[in-house]
């Protein structure tokens, strides 16, 4: 989840107002009985440019932000009269009017911002059951200064950030520590172990550059953690800063450790995930039926192995595979499958060569736990060992764990009976991370499918 803006703001900006604009045009067509021509198509392109500028230099999302809904209608209306104006204008301009109804026009004129903000209350009103139902992103400050004070007094003035600030760390005394802050948790070098204990989402680091050792530190402690980690950079090093800024509650943060779901891409990747699942389970639930009855049928226990594993932000789900063996292992040792394991049963091994025991997955990702690419998840008894043998484990769980991924299409599948190998697996799983697109996703689903066929490392 990004510390750009509020994660609905960004949602209106990118998705749901240019949907609901378009949408309007098209119903409005529809109910005249006027043919959508590519007229119509070449208005929505343009309504779409045109009232992003206007939009943000009316500062309608600040004050979204802000929570006035008055002021929030006023500019609202007042955006969209100048959208209209100069759409109006730039129709007389090219003569393109005569291609338009003029009662599809003027009614989309008119309904449009009517639907935006009903549009906007609604998702107001489930930004409110989410803070109240304690639905906020837990967050420290490292570093006390004139930057952070600011940065916590934004955060306070703009509740629907949805960021909860816990306190700050720092060593200085406390007459030289600004109001505002919240309570002391500790030291720099608590950062890390409260970060571990409290889940905390949320680091925002305000040291100045010259601290660059003890930054470092703190960065390397936070590798065994799933807090995504942000700079407060020191105006005065903007220029020497080769990065893309983000704000919060117009704050600018750098991002060091972030996931690279945020957005239109988290959008996109929850709701390929959901349809993908959805059309994988209608097909193949013929076949799962007859391997579940299979699997009770030839030994004693359930259909289903139920085990915890970490999810996103390291909490644990409970992940469902088709049971291939004769134990139910979910302790804090847990032995991994090896290559003619006696505990496998024989339609387990059938199961598990052909991948066919992780079917019942596609429910995790139904569920929003899991997604169908993404680093595959480990036992927490595996992940609580690994995490402290492998710098930079942890910050696999940034994402949703998939039911396949970079690392397993690349032979990395199986068990890892070597710490080198866990390693190689941890390595291709960051590349997946740095390097994400929606084709990356659609690539590695491909590959899957060739590296099942073959049967690579799956026992």
């Amino acid at each position: 989840m990004s510390a750009n803006d509020v994660p609905v703001v960004s949602f209106f900006k990118r998705v749901l107002d240019p949907f609901i604009t378009w949408g309007v045009l098209v119903l409005v067509t529809w109910m005249y009985d006027q043919v959508f021509t590519g007229y119509y198509l070449v208005l929505m392109i343009i309504t779409y440019f045109v009232s992003s500028y206007i939009y943000e230099q009316t500062s309608i999302y600040s004050t979204w932000r802000n929570g006035n809904m008055l002021e929030y209608v006023r500019d609202t209306l007042i955006g969209w009269s100048i959208v209209v104006a100069i759409l109006l204008l730039l129709n007389y301009a090219t003569n393109f009017e005569r291609h338009y109804s003029e009662e599809v026009i003027l009614t989309w004129f008119i309904v449009t911002p009517i639907a935006l903000l009903l549009s906007h209350v609604v998702v107001r009103m489930i930004a409110d059951a989410l803070r109240h139902k304690g639905g906020l992103r837990s967050a420290v400050i490292v570093g006390a200064n004139e930057t952070s004070q600011k940065l916590a007094g934004r955060i306070a003035e703009f509740p629907y950030l949805l960021i909860d600030i816990r306190g700050f760390f720092d060593e200085r005394n406390d007459d030289r520590i600004p109001h505002g802050l919240g309570p002391r948790l500790g030291g720099m070098t608590d950062v890390a172990s409260y970060a571990r204990k409290n889940n905390i989402e949320m680091i925002f680091i305000s040291l100045p550059m010259s601290a660059q050792p003890r930054i470092r530190e703190i960065i390397d402690d936070l590798h065994d953690t799933t807090a995504s980690v942000y700079f407060l950079p020191d105006v005065y090093v903007y220029d020497l800063m080769q990065a893309r800024f983000n704000s919060v509650g117009g704050i600018p943060v750098v991002a060091a450790c972030e996931s690279p779901f945020s957005g239109v891409d988290s959008v996109v990747k929850n709701v390929s995930d959901f349809v993908l699942a959805l059309i994988f389970l209608i097909l193949l639930s013929p076949l799962m039926l007859c391997i579940a009855l299979a699997v009770v049928l030839t030994s004693p226990g359930p259909a289903i192995f139920r085990q915890r594993r970490y999810g996103l932000n390291g909490e644990e789900i409970t992940v469902y595979k088709f049971r291939s063996m004769t134990v139910r292992e979910d302790g804090p040792n847990v032995a991994q499958a090896q290559k003619n394991d006696p505990r496998v049963t024989r339609i387990g091994a059938f199961l598990r060569r052909t991948s066919l025991d992780e079917l019942p997955q596609f429910i995790n990702v139904l569920q929003g736990r899991m997604s169908i690419v993404g680093p595959r998840p480990h036992a927490v008894a595996h992940n609580e060992l690994y995490r402290k043998l492998i710098k930079g484990y942890m910050l696999r769980h940034k994402v949703k764990p998939g039911i396949t991924g970079w690392a397993q299409v690349n032979g990395m599948r199986g068990e890892t009976e070597v710490l080198e190998k866990m390693q190689g697996r941890i390595d291709h799983d960051l590349y997946y991370l740095k390097n994400w697109s929606i084709w990356f996703d659609l690539w590695i689903i491909l590959r899957t499918v060739w590296v099942v066929l073959r049967r690579d490392n799956a026992y």
